[in-house]
This record gives C-alpha cells, sequence and structure tokens, in this order.
C-alpha cells in the first residue's frame, strides 16, 4: 500500500452469512463486477466473483439493523424472514487491492472492517427478490455449500471469509 493511502480508515460495514435450512449459505454475483469483467475492466480475479450480502454501516447505526437493512437492499428478505444466530465476536479487516485504491467509495477509504451476522433463513426461495432496490447489486443467486465461499469470493476478501466461515462453522 502506497503511503498516499496507508492514513486512510477503514469504512466500517457489516456482513450477512444467511444460511438455509440445509446449511447452504446465499450468495450474490454483484452486477458492477460482472459488468466491469465484461469490459474489461475487472480487477484480478473479480469476474466472476459470488459475495455474502455486506454493505456500510451508517452514522450512529447498529450492527444488526444494518444486516438487516442490508440484507433487505440486496436480496428483498425481511427481517420476519430470517432468525439471528449469532454476531462475530470481532471485526475483520481487509484492504483494497491497488488497482482499487482511490477508486472506490470516493477514495476515502483503504478498505473494510466488518462485524458479520449470522442468520437462518426461514422463507422459501421466492420470497428472494434481487430487485427490490433501485440499482440491484446483485444479478444474480445461488446456495452454495459453506466450504466453496472462498472459492467464490475476490482474492482480497478470501482471508476474511476463511476467518468468518471458521467462526460461524460450528453453529452451521
Amino acid at each position: 500500500m502506497t503511503e498516499q493511502f496507508a492514513g486512510l480508515p477503514y469504512r466500517p460495514c457489516v456482513g450477512v452469512m444467511m444460511v438455509n435450512a440445509q446449511g447452504r449459505v446465499f450468495v450474490g454475483q454483484r452486477i458492477d463486477t460482472r459488468d466491469r469483467a465484461a469490459r474489461g475492466e475487472a480487477a484480478v480475479g473479480e469476474g466472476d466473483a459470488w459475495q455474502m450480502p455486506q454493505g456500510g454501516i451508517d452514522d450512529g447505526e447498529d450492527v444488526r439493523p444494518a444486516g438487516l437493512r442490508e440484507l433487505h437492499e440486496e436480496t428483498g428478505v425481511t427481517a420476519d424472514l430470517v432468525q439471528v444466530i449469532a454476531e462475530s465476536r470481532e471485526e475483520y479487516f481487509y484492504d483494497l487491492p491497488p488497482e482499487l485504491l482511490g477508486r472506490l467509495w470516493k477514495g476515502r477509504y483503504r478498505g473494510q472492517r466488518q462485524k458479520w451476522l449470522l442468520l437462518r433463513f426461514n422463507g422459501e426461495d421466492s420470497q428472494v427478490d434481487l430487485n427490490v432496490h433501485n440499482p440491484a447489486e446483485f444479478a444474480e443467486w445461488k446456495w452454495v455449500d459453506p466450504e466453496e465461499l472462498p472459492d467464490l469470493i475476490v482474492p482480497f476478501k478470501r482471508r476474511v471469509y476463511r476467518q468468518v466461515l471458521d467462526e460461524f462453522r460450528p453453529l452451521l
């Protein structure tokens, strides 16, 4: 990381690991990543990247309400369709790769610091609606085996996904 960006803060964020009754995890393919790959502008490893729902925590907002808000915005899943199982014990951090520093989040952050929620989805697949928020964040979605998660995410977030998976695995 260059000195220019080393002093930047981490963006406060919440991530959501939503599992269904079979213990499979929800992931979505980001529209912006897919579209950048189609134009040849994606960072290394971004082209077919899938991720769990996540997003910024607003000033004064607590982790759980932020997670439920982000979940609804990205998937259409409402709070009454999920049960909160756990919140991560600590925050997890990642730095943006050099090609994204200064480009994402108006150049204000060097990466993210994330708290994670583990949620049980009690609804029906038909209740997932990727178009509830405009613009939509995900182009497609699917349920995956938890052990597949690190291989689906962009490389610079893999360490965080492994840490979250390690923490939540006993609860899945």
